[in-house]
Order: structure tokens, then C-alpha cells, then sequence
């Protein structure tokens, strides 16, 4: 065999090594891949646990019966920071009407969350999603995102992005149970 041709077989061998790798690989990823269903309107809440920073469990199931106000937040979220001081001051207004806020924050530290719920006078529940497990359950992205959901545990609305205080006395309206 020339060495033109022994180049050849080389190249070509190495090139179908490689596709021959990239398929395996997309086959094996779409296989182990964990599959989360986009949510919208209409369908069932899923069902979670998670600790508040008093280490205190909040399971979402808990509160059937309740409008809940889920929110995916992030401390270095500046729309984040600033609609908390609106949803906790509508959480005073709304608690007793059936409204509970529960404040989910994507894997951050303990130290981080508390420092923020802290200097922001967060009153409802603060929550750590530390394995993103609930952030992917629920299909989040990007933050922040909430979640109004009904006293049936249904969704009824997903808002992404920033919301204004009105924004948040209409939302919190729309599922209060009083």
C-alpha cells in the first residue's frame, strides 16, 4: 500500500471514529436525559418539598385549598429585587385571604438567601432549590418567573419577567380564597 493511500485509510478511518462517537453520544444523552414536560395553563402543579431558611418544610401539596404565589428568584436578580418589597407587602394584605407566596431561589447559599431576605424584610416563606429539581420540574427560565396557582392546585397564570406592585394586588386578587 502507498503512502497516499495509507494517509487516506488513516484520515478516513479517524473521520468515521468520530461520527461513529457523536451518534453513540447523542443516543446515550437522549436516553439518560430527564424529560420535564413545559407547563401551561390548565394543568396540575407539581408537587414538591423544599426547607425555608428556619429549616422549616414547605410541600406545595400543603397548601391545597390556598391560592399559592410561586416565585423563581435569584440575590443577583435586580428585577427580583426589586418587585420583593411589593410581593411582601401584598403578602400582608393577601395572607389572610387564602394567598400564601412561597419565594423559591435557585441553588444559592444559605448565607446569600438569608442575607437578602433579611435586608428585603421578606415575611413569606423563603425556599432553596438547591438541586434545581423544582426549577426544572416547573420548566423556569429566566428569573424571575412565578406561578399563580388556583385553591385546586391548577396553574392558572405564568409570568415571566418583572412585576409592578399593581401587577402583583391583581395576581394575588385573582387566587385569593376570602
Amino acid at each position: 500500500m502507498s503512502n497516499n493511500k495509507k494517509n487516506r485509510f488513516i484520515t478516513r478511518l479517524f473521520v468515521l471514529t468520530v461520527l461513529a462517537g457523536a451518534v453513540v453520544f447523542t443516543i446515550y444523552s437522549s436516553f439518560t436525559k430527564e424529560q420535564y414536560d413545559v407547563l401551561k395553563v390548565g394543568d396540575v402543579a407539581p408537587d414538591f418539598a423544599l426547607v425555608d431558611l428556619d429549616g422549616e418544610s414547605h410541600q406545595l401539596s400543603g397548601y391545597k385549598g390556598q391560592g399559592v404565589f410561586l416565585n423563581f428568584w435569584g440575590t443577583w436578580c435586580a428585577p427580583c429585587k426589586k418587585e420583593m418589597p411589593a410581593m411582601d407587602r401584598q403578602y400582608e394584605v393577601y395572607k389572610n385571604q387564602g394567598v400564601q407566596v412561597l419565594a423559591v431561589n435557585i441553588a444559592e447559599s444559605d448565607l446569600k438567601v438569608r442575607t437578602f431576605a433579611e435586608q428585603y424584610d421578606m415575611t413569606f416563606p423563603t425556599l432553596i432549590d438547591k438541586t434545581k429539581s423544582v426549577m426544572g420540574a416547573y420548566s423556569i427560565r429566566p428569573l424571575p418567573t412565578t406561578i399563580l396557582i388556583n385553591p385546586d392546585g391548577k396553574i392558572i397564570k405564568i409570568i415571566t419577567g418583572e412585576m409592578s406592585e399593581k401587577d402583583i394586588q391583581g395576581y394575588m386578587e385573582s387566587i385569593k380564597t376570602k
